[in-house]
């Protein structure tokens, strides 16, 4: 592919705030404070470090194999200012997953902070190329170059050295970040996100939220889930500063918005619920918020009135994204007058496309269905990312020209009902998440709203189980809190829902599930259907 040279790569913004506010703090991570400039000096370092050793690079991607650090966020930059694309690693991650992820992304360099550093034998194991392995904070790296002669070992002082850096071209097409995703097959998708898909959406979002260098920014997220882009590179372009808390921290994200005097929460929804069923959504809670976001998830109606009364001078809104459509590419503002009306299953709305994203609602045969029907979600524009890395069939498959157009789009693999007039897009779940009872289709996304406002919980996950030659036997469905009635609620759900539909068997636990992204982990929940109640 010949690459597009553009004025302006992903890192700009970054340059820019640190020459306008040195001082100002531009990340906070396990209870350090790095300075815009003090972060520039390092990820500058990092970079030339990179470009020493690997000039000319045949797949010019770096791995930052760090979490929750400030090495992680000068490892994401030291790569992109080396004119590399970052490929975020996850040591929580069982270690034969993230070897994967190196391996199939061809990276010859890897940047791990002193964390991470007791898993980089099994690592690299059975690495066929030398890797350059910079570790910002190893204070003594011989050890590590006799156990690993064949790599190239760089320590804290090491880095010292490495002040030659030359800025990178800004190739617009260029890979800003490469994210495994799950694959249907087991095998992670590697989604490559271009810079130009990365600075459309911040450009966007910066003006759509009026971001300041007064922000405070939560980074909740794992850098191996892309949310976490929008966190670091939204704050940077405007000088804010990204605070990101421990896992321990997060046990208690109440006390961490308040201690860190955050101004921007941006979260998945089932975190709302958690906080919401351990009595932390207090009314007035969080006055100093004065953005919420929340996207990954369908977020009920219910979780949306929590949270705007716990954070009463707080626009709320729920904004949607595929990893392949770069972050988030439709919003929808959160009323408590207008909003309600507009739901359907008790979710709120995923509203109107950024700018320049255009939408398209299909049918099996990808036709557009008529205003007010339902389909899946087609999408394109400059947010839409280049494909799967080396794989395209799979960029085949999901990348394509619907009849009577000329473009590509995205199969978002999304069920949504197309506007009529000017109503926002509503989400109805996943096309897969329709099953099939007795013969009869069911929206597993129908049964948890009809449960949801029984039971007046917001964590439920309906599972069609077990699985059947013709589809599944029935339904069952897991309750995330409580204490709840189970006879009230059978009976109140048995009078909305035609038998085929009522879940078979419930379960309530403390917690349900979740994934390295804090979603609910739906493959895991059959796992926890255990015990009959």
């Amino acid at each position: 592919m010949e690459l597009r040279t553009g004025s302006r790569g992903l890192w700009t913004g970054f340059l820019r705030s640190a020459q306008l506010f040195p001082d100002r703090a531009a990340v906070v991570a396990q209870g350090t404070s790095l300075s815009y400039r003090q972060l520039r000096e390092l990820a500058i370092r990092i970079a030339a470090c990179i470009q020493a050793h690997r000039e000319g690079a045949s797949t010019p991607l770096t791995a930052v194999f760090a979490y929750r650090s400030t090495t992680a966020f000068a490892g994401v930059l030291g790569s992109l200012l080396a004119g590399h694309g970052y490929v975020p690693l996850n040591r929580t991650f069982p270690i034969e997953r993230t070897r994967s992820m190196l391996v199939r992304s061809e990276c010859r360099s890897i940047i791990v902070d002193t964390d991470s550093l007791p898993q980089m034998d099994a690592l690299m194991e059975g690495a066929d190329e030398p890797l350059l392995v910079i570790a910002p904070g190893l204070d003594d790296p011989r050890p590590y170059r006799a156990r690993w002669p064949r790599h190239t070992v760089v320590g804290t002082a090491d880095l010292e050295a490495y002040a030659d850096w030359r800025a990178p071209e800004a190739h617009e097409d260029a890979i800003a970040y490469l994210l495994f995703t799950s694959g249907s097959t087991g095998v992670p998708k590697g989604v490559m996100v271009a810079h130009r898909n990365v600075t459309a959406y911040v450009d966007h979002t910066v003006e759509r939220f009026a971001i300041t260098e007064h922000d405070a920014v939560s980074q909740t997220f794992d850098m191996t889930f892309d949310l976490s882009a929008s966190d670091m590179f939204v704050a940077w372009e405007r000088g804010a500063c990204v605070c990101c808390p421990s896992q321990k921290t997060l046990i208690n994200p109440g006390r961490f918005i308040r201690d860190q005097g955050l101004t921007v929460w941006f979260s998945v929804p089932s975190m709302v619920a958690l906080m919401k069923q351990t009595g932390l959504l207090k009314r007035g809670a969080f006055p100093l918020l004065r953005l919420s976001l929340f996207c990954g998830e369908p977020l009920p109606v219910s979780s949306a009135e929590a949270w705007a009364m716990a954070a009463p001078n707080s626009v709320v809104e729920n904004i949607y994204g595929p990893t392949e459509l770069t972050i988030a590419c439709t919003g929808y503002r959160w009323d408590p007058k207008q909003t309600p009306a507009e739901s359907e299953m008790g979710i709120v709305p995923i509203g109107a496309p950024f700018p320049g994203m255009d939408v398209l609602v299909v049918d099996e045969q990808l036709n557009e269905v008529a205003p007010g029907a339902d389909g899946e979600l087609l999408m394109r524009g400059p947010q839409m990312s280049l494909g799967y890395w080396k794989d395209p069939a799979k960029t085949a498959a999901a990348y394509v020209v619907p009849p009577g157009h000329k473009d590509m789009f995205y199969r978002t693999g999304d069920r949504v009902r197309r506007p009529a007039g000017d109503g926002p897009l509503t989400h109805l779940g996943r096309m897969d998440s329709q099953v099939k009872i007795l013969g009869h289709r069911v929206e597993l996304g129908e049964v948890e709203a009809v449960v949801r406002e029984a039971a007046g919980v917001d964590g439920v996950v309906a599972i069609g189980w077990p699985i059947t030659a013709s589809g599944y036997g029935g339904i069952e469905v897991l309750i995330e809190g409580g204490p709840v009635d189970l006879d009230t609620l059978r009976a109140a759900v048995a009078a909305r829902l035609p038998d085929y539909m009522v879940p078979r068997r419930w379960h309530v636990r403390e917690q349900l599930p979740r994934n390295a992204n804090g979603k609910y982990d739906r493959k895991a929940m059959p796992a926890v259907l255990g015990d009959n109640q």
